[in-house]
C-alpha cells in the first residue's frame, strides 16, 4: 500500500526587514546600469544638458516667465502621450491620436458656440465621449479581427481628419467664447492654491512611499535604504515648491498644470496601483502567457484603445483652448509625431511591456524645451524637425541596446 508523499512546506515569511543596508543598494543599482536597466537616468541628464546649453546660447530660457510658457506649451503633448503609454505598453500604435485630438476640440468648439446654451460640463464629457467611442471602435478592429494597430489607426488618421473636415465646413474657423475653456490653458491658479497644491502632491507622496515600506516589510520583502527613500522625498518636495516658487514669481501655474497633475496621478496609480494595470504589463509582455494566466488580453486591448483616444480627446480640448478657437487643420502638424516621440523619448519601450506615465511626462519636457530653445534661437522649422528627429533616433536606439543588454542577462 502506498504512502502519500508528504505535502511540500510553505514557505514561512521571515520577520519583517527594514530598508536595506546602502552598500547593497548602491552595488545592486550599478549591477542593473549594466545590463541595460537605465530607467531615466539618460533622459534626465539629457534635460539638464538642453538646459544649460540653450541658458548659455539665450539668457531668456531659464527665465521664470519663459518657465511658465514651457508649463503651457507641453500640456497638450504632455496629456496625448500619457494616453500612447498605454498603447505601446502593449507593444500597439496609434497613428490616429493627432486627429482623435482634433476631434475633441471639435466637437467642444461646435456644441459651445453661442446660442446652442449646450453647458460646458455636457460639451466637455460629449467630446470625451467622442474620443472614448472612437478608441473602442478602433480596439476592436485590433482585438477582435486581429487587424494590425497600425493599419486601423492609419485609417482612422485619414478618417478622421476627414470628419473634422467635414464638421468644420466651410466655416474655416470656429472662435471659442467659452470663458472655461480658454482659461485652461491661458488662465492661471491664484499663488495660496499652487501651494496648497504642491504641499498636498508632497504629503501624498510621502504617506504613499511610507505606506508601501511597510506593506512590503510586513510581506517580509526588502526595502531601499532608508538614505535613497528620504532623498527622493526631499528631491520630489524641492522640485515641486521650486516650481510653484517660479512659476508665482511671474502669471503663476497654468490651469492646465492641474488637468496634467490629476491626470498623471490618475492613471500612475491605475498602471501601477491596479490588477487592470497589471494586466497590461502582463500582456505587454507576453501576450500568449497573458492569455494562458487567464487574462482577457482582448478586453485589455480594448479598453487601452479607449483610454488612448480618450486623452487624445482631452489634449485636443486642451489645444483649442490655447488658440481659443479651431479651424481645419486642427489636431494635423506635429501633434502626432510629438505625443508619440514624447512618450518614446521619456524610456516607454516600442516593444511593449516597459514604461510609464513618467515617461509621457519627461519626454514633452523635452520635446518642449527644444522647441522653445530653438524658437528663442530663431531657427527655423526644419531644424526643429531635425534636431526632435536625432533625439528620437537615440532614444529608440538606447531602447533597442539596452533591451540586448537585458536580454543577454536574462532580464528582458
Amino acid at each position: 500500500m502506498s504512502t502519500a508523499a508528504p505535502a511540500p512546506e510553505a514557505p514561512v515569511a521571515g520577520p519583517p526587514q527594514s530598508p536595506s543596508k546602502l552598500s547593497g543598494f548602491v552595488h545592486d543599482r550599478i549591477r542593473t546600469l549594466r545590463e541595460g536597466e537605465l530607467g531615466s537616468l539618460p533622459i534626465v541628464v539629457g534635460i539638464i544638458v538642453i538646459a544649460i546649453y540653450f541658458q548659455a546660447r539665450n539668457s531668456q530660457f531659464l527665465t521664470a516667465g519663459n518657465f511658465v510658457n514651457l508649463l503651457g506649451q507641453m500640456a497638450a503633448i504632455t496629456i496625448i502621450g500619457m494616453g500612447i503609454v498605454f498603447v505601446l505598453l502593449l507593444g500597439e500604435i496609434d497613428l490616429s491620436i493627432g486627429y482623435v485630438s482634433g476631434m475633441g476640440g471639435v466637437i467642444a468648439a461646435v456644441l459651445l458656440e453661442p446660442g446652442k446654451n449646450v453647458p460646458t460640463s455636457v460639451a466637455i464629457i460629449a467630446a470625451l465621449g467622442v474620443g472614448a467611442t472612437i478608441g473602442l471602435m478602433q480596439g476592436l478592429f485590433v482585438a477582435k479581427l486581429g487587424v494590425p494597430s497600425f493599419v486601423v489607426t492609419l485609417a482612422g488618421l485619414l478618417g478622421w481628419n476627414g470628419v473634422v473636415l467635414l464638421i468644420v465646413g466651410s466655416s474655416g474657423t470656429i472662435i471659442i467664447q467659452n470663458n472655461f475653456v480658454n482659461g485652461l490653458a491661458n488662465n492661471y491658479v491664484s499663488a495660496g492654491v499652487a501651494w496648497i497644491v504642491a504641499i498636498a502632491c508632497v504629503v501624498a507622496y510621502v504617506l504613499q512611499q511610507l505606506a508601501t515600506i511597510r506593506a512590503r516589510a510586513k510581506a517580509g520583502l526588502p526595502n531601499q535604504p532608508w538614505l535613497f527613500v528620504i532623498t527622493r522625498m526631499v528631491a520630489l518636495a524641492v522640485a515641486a515648491f521650486a516650481v510653484v516658487a517660479i512659476a508665482n514669481s511671474d502669471r503663476g501655474l497654468p490651469y492646465v498644470t492641474l488637468v496634467m497633475l490629476g491626470a498623471y496621478i490618475l492613471w500612475t496609480f491605475v498602471t501601477q496601483r491596479t490588477r487592470f494595470g497589471r494586466h497590461i504589463y502582463a500582456v505587454g509582455g507576453n501576450a500568449e502567457a497573458a492569455r494562458r494566466a487567464g487574462i482577457n488580453v482582448d478586453w485589455v486591448r480594448i479598453v487601452v484603445f479607449m483610454i488612448c483616444s480618450t486623452m487624445a480627446a482631452l489634449g485636443g480640448i486642451v489645444l483649442a483652448s490655447r488658440l481659443n478657437s479651431v479651424d481645419t487643420s486642427t489636431g494635423g502638424g506635429v501633434i502626432l509625431l510629438y505625443s508619440i516621440a514624447a512618450a518614446v523619448i521619456g524610456g516607454t519601450s516600442l516593444f511593449g511591456g516597459r514604461g510609464s506615465m513618467k515617461s509621457a511626462v519627461l519626454g514633452a519636457i523635452v520635446i518642449a524645451m527644444i522647441d522653445n530653445g530653438l524658437g528663442l534661437l530663431n531657427t527655423s522649422a526644419g531644424t526643429k524637425y531635425i534636431v526632435t528627429g536625432i533625439v528620437l533616433l537615440a532614444a529608440v536606439t538606447l531602447d533597442s541596446v539596452s533591451r540586448k543588454g537585458r536580454v543577454s542577462t536574462g532580464r528582458g
